[in-house]
């Protein structure tokens, strides 16, 4: 088998320019590419080696269409199974993100700090245009004691 590198993200967006820009504007994607299906379209985003795949959805969420309300991710994600929890990203500051994103920042939980486990880490949850949560840490760490090598 030949080498396996991580390749993207696919999100159902009920309006994919709102998404595209969130991710654009707060989370520094670019668009990679548009495949153009006639009536609708596949947005690709990039940032470094990451790629989001935006598909317009339906007009409603799935468990409405089969008569069942739909549930409200917040916290830190939906914990059914079978279902993404959050997408993460890294930055220098909480607080500052927090900051650039304003009024358009719908927290979910937190910003927490966790420095009984990494002194620095700390992170917010909030939601994306479409209800996906997206985490969003500072001061994250491996435990490099885990490395092969013990180095």
């Amino acid at each position: 088998m030949g080498q396996m590198v991580w390749s993207h993200v696919g999100l159902n967006c009920t309006d994919q320019k709102s998404t595209e820009e969130f991710y654009t504007r707060y989370f520094g994607f670019t668009r990679a590419r548009v495949v153009d299906l006639g009536e609708a379209q596949i947005v690709f985003l990039r940032k470094g080696d990451a790629y989001l795949e935006l598909f317009a959805a339906g007009s409603e969420p799935a468990r409405t269409a089969l008569g069942v309300p739909p549930a409200v991710a917040g916290g830190d994600g939906p914990q059914a199974p079978g279902r993404m929890r959050h997408l993460a990203f890294q930055t220098d500051s909480v607080d500052a993100f927090l900051a650039e994103l304003g009024d358009a920042a719908e927290v979910t939980l937190g910003p927490l700090d966790f420095d009984d486990f990494i002194c620095g880490w700390r992170t917010v949850w909030l939601r994306d245009p479409d209800g996906v949560i997206v985490e969003v840490s500072q001061g994250f760490e491996d435990d490099r004691s885990h490395d092969k090598d013990g180095v």
